[in-house]
């Protein structure tokens, strides 16, 4: 068994990450590639700028490679989508954008002719450093497919997160890892055939050996967490070693929705129900669904007064339908839509509509079939209540209905509720006459929480504008 006593034992070295090469390399690119396409945007301007082309040139790129590495750009691990990179690069890029304009136009540096150039230099640059920055990643994606840049790594802790992790690191020889197998000697447990299943190449005496004698370069734990005092040991003597090491808690015991680190007065800790748009994001979300409201709104204007006429005058009743639904955090808030149907039900009776349903109008069948019902709801979005991507909000009645049926139904709340959601592009729409179809579209609604970015929403608003207004399902 593990020699606790010696292991325990307190040593003066810490964890040294590797230093990559790559990174200086991309880094270095990155400026060359921005001072080349600022000198040939700006040497072509009417007016050469002789002394002042080296500042300018020297600002633009340093300004990037600041924003660049507190947005994480380069500290990027291996695994990671490329569309994170890409999201990373627009970020550092439109703060460098703002910062430079802002520069330029209070020093007075440049003429208007050259501040055409300059901004023509910052559209065009991005993407010239996401498409180096894709063959950057192709290439090494390659090398290390075909057995290059591989660095070994070994699992300590032979359970069923190991497993997992064992089957990424062999499965996907792209991320560049050549797995030696586990380091372990606790008695094996019940869901786990370690004579079948299992590579044990040591117990935690042979790993600290191993990572003395530079035999690893990558450590995954994968101990439960109640293994605490065992884990604090292993870290201790792994100190004094140049292995790189990553703790993996088994998070996926737990429905996580939200979660994140925080680090609260010093003390690390994890959200484990949480928004995603606090902050920078909830600012980004916001500022989106405003300057989307406005423009749609000046666009569907008249339309809107032309629905409302015809809502007034093809049945008696007022032209907006008011319901007081659920919004962030389970705070009731009044919703709006074109009424549709010859009643206006709200409060402890709500009956969804159903196909062929009699309580609906003639026009109200059309308005709800294309979803042109929910167009005053951007009014909701420009009062804050509602947003324009997010899950669809339900009646109170039949919140409180669900609640008691679907496990982590109320955590839909976490964000604001939307005009249209991950759920309505994929068809989750209409009458939920069963169980399992409310379970669908909460489903999605939780994964749109667990998987938001500003793209995201982009990327479900144009979906919606395509294919998303139309649906057999609405009635």
């Amino acid at each position: 068994m593990f020699n606790e006593s010696l292991i325990c034992n307190k040593h003066s070295g810490y964890i040294r990450q590797h230093k990559s090469v790559m990174v200086a390399f991309i880094k270095l690119t990155d400026v060359l590639i921005i001072i080349s396409l600022c000198f040939i945007f700006l040497g072509t301007s009417d007016h050469v700028l002789e002394g002042k082309m080296p500042l300018v040139l020297l600002m633009v790129a340093l300004i990037f490679e600041f924003f660049a590495t507190i947005n994480n750009l380069y500290q990027v691990p291996r695994g990671v989508r490329f569309l994170y990179v890409i999201k990373n690069i627009l970020t550092a890029w439109i703060a460098t954008s703002i910062t430079v304009l802002l520069v330029i136009d209070y020093s007075f540096m440049l003429e208007d002719s050259q501040k055409k150039q300059v901004l023509l230099c910052l559209l065009i640059t991005p993407f010239i450093i996401i498409v180096w920055h894709l063959i950057v990643r192709l290439t090494l994606n390659f090398t290390r497919s075909i057995g290059k840049n591989t660095r070994r790594a070994a699992i300590v802790g032979a359970t069923t997160l190991g497993l997992d992790l064992e089957h990424i690191l062999i499965s996907q020889a792209w991320l560049g890892f050549s797995f030696l197998g586990y380091f372990d000697d606790r008695a094996p447990s019940d869901d786990i055939d370690r004579t079948n299943s299992v590579n044990i190449v040591g117990d935690f005496n042979e790993l600290i050996k191993k990572a003395k004698n530079n035999e690893l370069d990558v450590l995954f734990i994968t101990l439960p967490m109640h293994a605490e005092k065992l884990i604090k040991c292993i870290l201790d003597e792994l100190s004094d070693t140049s292995v790189v090491v990553y703790f993996v808690p088994n998070l996926f015991a737990f429905d996580l929705i939200g979660a994140k680190i925080e680090n609260f007065n010093g003390l690390p800790m994890i959200s484990v129900f949480d928004t995603p748009q606090n902050g920078v994001d909830g600012f980004s979300k916001r500022l989106f669904d405003i300057i989307l409201s406005v423009v749609i709104l000046s666009v569907i204007a008249i339309p809107m007064l032309i629905i409302a006429l015809g809502v007034k005058l093809s049945s008696s009743g007022p032209v907006l339908f008011v319901q007081t639904r659920y919004g962030l955090r389970g705070e009731e808030i009044c919703v709006w839509k074109f009424r549709t149907m010859r009643v206006c039900e709200d409060g402890l009776i709500v009956n969804q509509a159903t196909q062929n349903d009699p309580r609906i109008t003639k026009l109200g069948q059309f308005l709800r079939r294309t979803s042109l019902d929910e167009l005053p709801q951007f009014f909701n979005v420009l009062q804050g209540r509602m947003s324009i991507v997010g899950p669809r909000p339900h009646a109170v009645v039949h919140n409180e209905f669900y609640r008691g049926q679907i496990r982590l139904y109320m955590l839909r709340h976490n964000v604001k509720p939307g005009i249209t959601g991950l759920a309505q592009i994929r068809g989750f729409r209409g009458e939920t006459d069963t169980l399992k179809k409310m379970e669908d579209r909460i489903h999605c609604d939780l994964e749109y929480i667990n998987t938001w970015s500003i793209w995201l929403d982009l990327e479900i608003f144009l979906v919606t504008i395509f294919k998303g207004f139309l649906n057999r399902n609405a009635y």
